[in-house]
């Protein structure tokens, strides 16, 4: 709502500024009640970015260009683990906690000064119109009246269903499942999420290509998120069931499905909801998709609990991201801009 209603290039600056004082603080946090309310600062300075994303790739990228961008956005996303597998480790060794924290909340901050340089400006004369308009936004329930709304909310949610399995549960896997040391599951971890983010730049780039050379978006942003999800659900089982050397094989292959259907998630979000709606769009979208996300770990701890065997976890993310590309292929319609009442109050919302 706020990214809609507000200069989305100063609600993103802000969302910035409070996740890294929040990181920092974290590392100065003397009790266990300080601990938790610098994470959950840091969460409400987090959940500012993607209906950033989705406004301004929205507002200033033309269709052929939003999967580059996108796909650059999520390369960062998994970069982001690499480097915590490679590094962080060693660093919190050398360092301790506290100092990673502080040292990377407060080095975060030099972000900022790129941003307030390079920030969209393109028709900040046109500010207090477009704010204006921006009122009269689609409402939440006119959003939730769309199939493809629903669609890509439970799309979403096995996405991140996925991811959050992957990053929580895989590297446990790999040490006690299959008695990987840790510099061994550091090194097949942080090799997974760097080729999710090529993967996903990669695939950015050939859809922009592909749509360019007379594709529909339709067939070519839900072909890259559907088989996406489905390469994750033929290589997620393996993982289990495959040999010491194979089983690695099949790990980095679920994290290059992973960052092949990423590469056009919020691209499909971004021409649905038009540059009118998509802050909100996102925002529903990525609440319902963390619910998803919160699931995992959870559920796979229960069932690990309860039968002591890693296969039926594994099979269980298997059916999810099954069930995800079945969503992003059927669930939701053309990836086409919605018509929305409060510009067509003669016609139909479409979507």
């Amino acid at each position: 709502w706020l990214v809609d209603h507000l200069d989305v290039k100063w609600m993103l600056a802000a969302g910035f500024f409070i996740w890294s004082v929040a990181t920092a603080a974290t590392g100065l946090a003397g009790s266990f009640t300080l601990l938790l309310a610098a994470r959950l600062v840091l969460g409400l300075g987090e959940s500012v970015v993607y209906p950033s994303y989705s406004k301004i790739l929205a507002r200033y990228f033309p269709e052929d260009q939003r999967g580059l961008a996108n796909s650059i956005i999520i390369t960062g996303f998994y970069a982001g683990p690499a480097f915590g597998l490679f590094f962080g480790g060693l660093l919190m060794g050398r360092y301790g906690w506290r100092s990673f924290f502080l040292v990377l909340g407060l080095l975060s901050l030099i972000w900022l000064l790129p941003w307030l340089q390079w920030m969209p400006r393109h028709g900040d004369e046109h500010a207090a119109a477009g704010n204006r308009r921006d009122k009269q936004t689609p409402g939440i329930l006119e959003i939730l009246k769309l199939r493809s709304a629903w669609g890509t909310c439970a799309a979403l949610a096995c996405v991140d269903y996925l991811s959050y399995f992957f990053l929580t549960w895989m590297p446990t896997y790999l040490v006690r499942g299959r008695n990987f040391s840790m510099d061994q599951m550091a090194a097949v971890m942080g090799a997974a999420y760097v080729l999710c983010a090529l993967v996903a730049a990669l695939c950015g780039w050939l859809s922009d290509r592909w749509i360019v050379s007379g594709a529909t978006p339709t067939l070519v942003r839900k072909g890259f998120t559907s088989a996406g999800m489905a390469g994750a659900a033929v290589f997620v089982v393996p993982c289990v069931l495959a040999g010491p050397k194979l089983t690695t094989v099949m790990v980095v292959l679920v994290a290059a499905s992973l960052g092949m259907c990423s590469s056009n998630v919020w691209a499909i979000t971004q021409t649905l909801a038009g540059p009118r709606a998509a802050g909100r769009w996102t925002g529903i979208e990525n609440f319902v998709g963390n619910l998803g996300g919160a699931v995992a770990p959870a559920l796979t701890g229960f069932v690990l609990g309860r039968t002591g065997d890693y296969f039926w976890a594994f099979a269980i993310t298997a059916v999810v991201s099954l069930l995800g590309a079945l969503s992003w292929a059927f669930w939701i319609g053309r990836v086409e801009p919605v018509v929305w009442a409060s510009q067509d109050r003669g016609g139909a919302i479409t979507g």
